[in-house]
């Protein structure tokens, strides 16, 4: 197999969490692009539309899937969309998170909890669902988790979100114990660890401490539109095929310093 093979995602089905926008949107579009079908999910309809408007004028074939992924209950129905439209789910990039940020000493359990619900359970029980419904049966899969370098490092002082850098954490460490289980059926797990990026969730802490962040940075710039878009085609692909239980910082030499 030529290097061009390893990569093409032709005859693919990708289902990518939290698609319509920022990091998501932007890795189904490198999903789409090497030739992937894609379905994408968020809580609103209309952003998911404009998100399947700008993958369809890429020529990629989408499908959009609106609801609540931290409703356990709703994993199944949303799931059974994607089969019943693709015959089944090839890559699984579990994107969708959230943020709360409050001081330790002081933080709500409204907030952990609703972090932990969609950071954490929710790519957990999706995860095993399409793993028993798709993969595992069909012993193929490639499972991509959207972790973070909050899950590997502290923060910055002005930055506290003590429920997001745990649930990143424990979606590190989830990557690696289901990468030893599932190896056996043929499934890679990784994650990408992304380090700032310019999104919705990410724009109230940069704009207080982007100039720091960039500073420390040995790349000396902030991650850009297409630089999770190599990093996630690698996982999703045959190029991955002898790599598991790894997790990729994408962070510009951020986190070594």
């Amino acid at each position: 197999m030529g290097v061009k093979q390893l990569f093409d995602l032709s005859g693919k089905s990708a289902l990518v969490t939290g698609g319509s926008r920022g990091l998501g949107l932007q890795m189904a579009e490198a999903l789409g692009e090497m030739g992937a079908r894609v379905a994408i999910t968020a809580r609103k309809q209309p952003e998911l539309d404009q998100a399947a408007a700008r993958l369809s004028s890429q020529g990629v074939e989408v499908l959009t899937v609106a609801g609540d992924l931290s409703r356990l209950d709703a994993i199944p129905g949303m799931l059974d969309r994607v089969l019943q439209r693709f015959g089944a789910v090839d890559v699984l990039v579990n994107n969708a998170g959230t943020t709360w940020g409050a001081p330790a000493e002081d933080y709500p359990a409204e907030g952990w909890n609703k972090v932990m619900a969609l950071n954490l359970n929710a790519l957990f029980f999706l995860t095993q669902a399409v793993g028993k419904r798709s993969m595992i049966p069909r012993r193929t899969g490639k499972v991509v988790n959207v972790a973070s370098v909050a899950g590997l490092t502290g923060n910055p002082p002005a930055m506290q979100t003590i429920a997001y850098n745990t649930s990143k954490g424990a979606v590190v460490n989830l990557t690696r114990a289901l990468a030893a289980e599932w190896g056996r059926h043929n499934v890679n797990v990784n994650a990408i660890c992304p380090g700032f990026f310019p999104s919705k969730m990410s724009q109230g802490i940069l704009d207080r401490i982007a100039p720091h962040i960039v500073a420390r940075t040995p790349l000396g710039r902030l991650g850009g539109d297409e630089d999770l878009k190599g990093a996630v085609v690698f996982l999703a692909s045959e190029a991955s095929r002898h790599v598991t239980g790894q997790c990729l910082t994408v962070d510009g030499g951020a986190i070594v310093t």
